[in-house]
């Protein structure tokens, strides 16, 4: 009798589960997998060649589109990429603005990564839970930038305008009683700090439902525990960072472990977890984004009694005030060299790294003294993780591949940039 062969399998692009446009060669015996085989390249952009080619500030907004579910974090990096090659220091209100923003930033990134991880293994409900909770953050992204995905609102030297003190409201329409529509807007009636922080005393309640449709949900606990196991020393040999190295029980955060702007002023915790599995690392998110809320609850307190600058007075960095622009030549012609010419970085090379919600993002940049990077590369957390998946998922059933890939919260933008 003949003997039966392995056989392959297209896991991807089109697959639901695929998170944008990853392409698994499956080799299998059966449903078992042998053998993962990650392709990319099918979204390629360029982006560290663009930068190339453009000015440090047109540069920026690439940034929002590497991890588009992250996107001021990415613009975090960047920013502190330019700040320590020119030597530009952020006042303490933009470096709270910052981190206030850096955690908005990680509970709408473990939000995605929650629900549609629940999503791509058969639970519905939670998706359009974690939905409705993003739809108020997103209106913080668009209160202080004008736009609720590609903010770009950090500047080098701090952030493009301090927060608004007041927030969009909902609209009468036929549709809506009076009662509904106040209903709608009474946490808007206020600033953005005040809408935030309504935000905050409502939140650890929502986190509370996911769990309940969740945490001890058996179909969730058997499609994830045991699953995609690596243990402590495994995950540091392959470069895991963020949830799925804290998962594995290393308790490893840069912002505590190398604090930048205001971290070591603010008090959180690591969340760990035990076993290195899938669900370990869903644990591992719901805590972080409880923690998240904390920090966030403090920079309000701090940001609502200490008023000052946002960004940089450095004109050769930051555009000087629309009032100094009235009434000095000076400030004008520094306006229009800034945003024809650039800036000019000193010569030479810098990393800055930050707690992406996925992991280390770095940026690592080189400068000629120029108006434009010389070189820059990007260190996006997901393309380390992508290349343990074929370890992960060798052993596992062909379901688990996806699993694997939810748990490892994958976007392509970072990683086929």
């Amino acid at each position: 009798m003949a003997e039966i062969q392995n056989y392959t399998l297209n896991f991807g692009p089109q697959h639901p589960a695929a998170h944008g446009v990853l392409r698994l060669v499956l080799e299998l015996d059966g449903e078992v997998i042998q053998r993962a085989d990650p392709h990319i390249g099918l979204l390629h952009r360029a982006t560290e060649k663009l930068a190339e080619h453009r000015t440090f500030l047109q540069t920026l907004p690439y940034m929002d589109r590497l991890d588009y579910v992250s996107m001021m974090v990415n613009e975090h990096a960047y920013c502190m990429a330019i700040e320590r090659l020119v030597g530009v220091e952020v006042p303490l209100r933009g470096q709270y603005i910052r981190v206030m923003f850096d955690e908005i930033t990680r509970i709408l990134n473990h939000l995605m990564s929650i629900g549609s991880h629940a999503l791509d293994v058969g639970a519905m409900a939670v998706f359009l839970y974690a939905f409705r909770e993003r739809e108020d953050l997103m209106d913080c992204y668009e209160a202080v930038s004008g736009a609720r995905l590609h903010a770009a609102y950090y500047r080098p030297g701090g952030v493009y305008r301090d927060l608004p003190g007041t927030m969009p409201q909902y609209k009468a329409n036929k549709y809506r009683s009076d009662k509904e529509l106040k209903a709608m807007n009474d946490a808007r009636s206020g600033s953005l700090l005040d809408f935030i922080e309504d935000f905050t005393n409502r939140f650890p309640a929502c986190v509370d439902e996911y769990e309940t449709l969740l945490t001890d949900n058996r179909i969730w606990k058997q499609r994830l525990v045991g699953v995609g196991v690596v243990d402590p020393d495994r995950a540091k040999a392959l470069g895991f960072t963020g949830p799925m190295l804290r998962g594995s029980g290393v308790e490893w955060d840069l912002r505590k472990m190398q604090p930048y702007e205001v971290y070591d002023r603010v008090e959180f915790d690591i969340p760990v977890g035990r076993n290195g599995d899938s669900y370990d690392r869903y644990l591992v998110r719901i805590a972080e984004m409880r923690e998240s809320n904390r920090i966030i609850r403090q920079c309000v307190q701090w940001l609502r009694n200490n008023p000052g600058p946002v960004i940089t007075d450095n004109h050769k960095v930051a555009p000087p005030s629309r009032e100094g622009m009235k009434t000095g030549m000076e400030d004008l012609i520094h306006h229009f060299k800034l945003f024809s010419e650039g800036m000019h970085v000193p010569t030479g090379e810098v990393y800055a790294g930050v707690e992406h919600p996925k992991g280390e993002f770095g940026i690592y940049l080189v400068s000629d003294g120029g108006n434009k990077p010389y070189r820059m590369k990007i260190r996006a957390p997901g393309f380390v993780h992508l290349q343990a998946l074929d370890e992960m998922s060798r052993g596992h059933m062909i379901a688990d591949a996806v699993t694997i890939i939810g748990t490892q919260d994958i976007v392509f933008g970072e990683i086929d940039r």
